[in-house]
């Protein structure tokens, strides 16, 4: 593996895994009140964007990272969706 590959996946990682807590935490309180629909949906649609270019150019760090991210900011933005309704 190259030096410039090594740098991209460790940290395509890093910004990755720091989603899994916030995923967590939602999942098991179910509290949603501190996450902004808004910036969830934009956040959620730029990772999708990245995941394309990523895809376009063959970058595997970016292409793995943001395939990851994509999957824990839906998961996000499914539980703000649904659990933001609640009474």
């Amino acid at each position: 593996m190259q030096l410039g590959d090594a740098i991209g996946f460790s940290a395509a990682f890093l910004t990755t895994a720091s989603f899994v807590p916030q995923v967590w935490h939602t999942f098991r309180t179910r509290d949603v009140s501190g996450i902004s629909l808004a910036m969830y949906c934009a956040f959620t649609l730029g990772v999708a964007l990245w995941l394309v270019y990523g895809l376009s150019l063959g970058a595997w760090p970016l292409v793995v990272a943001n395939t990851i991210t994509l999957m824990l900011a839906l998961a996000i933005l499914v539980m703000k969706l649904r659990y933001g309704r609640l009474p």
